[in-house]
């Protein structure tokens, strides 16, 4: 059975395998702060389906809790160690079952083994204050093992933490005209694809959201990183097969076992 990858936009995806429907970093808003979608429709709500959603850190960007309110009654929730901690707002989500995950933690949803990877970022929910909570990866393991990102820079026990993988999900972008510490660009994030040895790869969290007012300052920061990513990873990765997607578009990978 295919594992069936489907981009929403920035770091949301849904990742159906063995009949589990697993949602990453979901996020639905049409503005956030300062940031504005610019591109693709917002997410309709069969996206909001899912047997589980996992929160890769703090941002809110990635954890958005009008966005979480969403999900269905009963709907499993997996956040960094402590989240519910720095964001007490996420005490209101009474209707979803939340688990705090660290790096190594993993937790069974039917058929699909969810396992919390380290990543490095700064998994702060604000830019300022104590480190409370780690910023994660996820490996989704079922027919295939994906690997999703979250953000993250590259760091040097990333093959032996993370894999192996048979599918990516990475960043390759932002939501600014310049990229900060712990984030993987298109270039970077094909090495990550090299280290990592995935067959396949998708990117995300780029040319989704940016910020108000800027629409011309290094407008190649917001369009060009999935191209850039496609055309990289042929060098680094010459191997794996790149899936650029559009938003709500998704692609069926065949995994070989």
């Amino acid at each position: 059975m295919p594992v069936e990858i489907t981009w929403w936009g920035h770091a949301t995806c849904t990742v159906a395998d063995s009949d589990v429907r697993v949602l990453t970093d979901p996020l639905f808003a049409r503005r956030l702060a300062h940031l504005r979608r610019r591109r693709g429709a917002l997410p309709p709500p069969g996206a909001w389906t899912a047997d589980v959603a996992l929160v890769s850190h703090l941002h809110a960007d990635h954890l958005h809790v009008p966005s979480l309110a969403r999900l269905a009654p009963g709907t499993r929730l997996l956040v960094p160690l402590g989240a519910r901690r720095s964001v007490p707002t996420l005490r209101r989500l009474s209707h979803l079952r939340i688990s705090e995950m660290a790096p190594g933690d993993e937790t069974r949803i039917g058929d699909v083994l969810v396992r919390a990877v380290p990543a490095a970022h700064d998994g702060r929910r604000l830019p300022v204050g104590p480190h409370r909570s780690p910023a994660l990866g996820y490996v989704v393991e079922g027919e295939a093992r994906t690997y999703f990102a979250g953000d993250t820079g590259l760091f040097d026990t990333m093959a032996k933490e993370v894999g192996p993988v048979d599918v990516a999900l990475l960043p390759v972008g932002g939501w600014g005209p310049y990229l900060g510490a712990g984030h993987l660009d298109a270039g970077r994030a094909a090495q990550a694809l090299a280290r990592l040895g995935a067959g396949s790869a998708v990117p995300v969290h780029y040319g989704t959201y940016w910020p108000i007012g800027l629409d011309a300052v290094r407008p190649h920061e917001f369009h060009a990183p999935g191209e850039e990513f496609v055309r990289l990873a042929a060098e680094s990765a010459p191997g794996a097969a790149v899936h650029r997607l559009g938003h709500g578009e998704r692609v069926r990978v065949e995994v070989a076992r």
